[in-house]
């Protein structure tokens, strides 16, 4: 599955505790392990640079969105991977004009389209964790 033999470290935030339960529970029967958290604010202040090997993070959410949350781990550590949760159907308008204007290009694979299937799952981190660090 992944190219190591290495626990791959994930940090999860999304507001909703029944998608951060179930999420984890499903990475964590895959091997992986996961650290996470239902609002915004609490991982940004404990984010430690070149811990995680990917985060995974919701769109919309209370506080602080997913996109403001982004940047301001992008600030602590440039070269994590980080890819997003959300409920639209597909790689929309919007989201686009937020990336632009938060100056980055981010491929639509880093998307991941609630509801989850675990094995649609497994395979955008594989594939993620995977690719070459820039």
């Amino acid at each position: 599955m992944i190219s190591n033999n290495k626990v791959k470290k994930i940090l999860l935030v999304d507001d909703e505790p029944d998608i951060t339960f179930t999420i984890k529970s499903m990475l964590n029967d895959n091997g992986f392990q996961i650290y996470t958290f239902n609002d915004p604010i609490t991982p940004l202040k404990l984010y430690r640079s070149n811990f995680y090997d990917l985060v995974i993070l919701d769109i919309k959410m209370p506080k602080m969105d997913g996109f403001e949350l982004y940047n301001k781990i992008r600030d602590k550590d440039p070269k994590v991977k980080i890819c997003f949760l959300t409920a639209t159907l597909m790689f929309t308008e919007e989201i686009k004009k937020v990336l632009l204007a938060l100056g980055e290009t981010i491929d639509k694979n880093y998307f991941i389209q609630k509801p989850i299937r675990i094995e649609v799952l497994i395979k955008k981190i594989t594939l993620i964790m995977n690719k070459n660090k820039e």
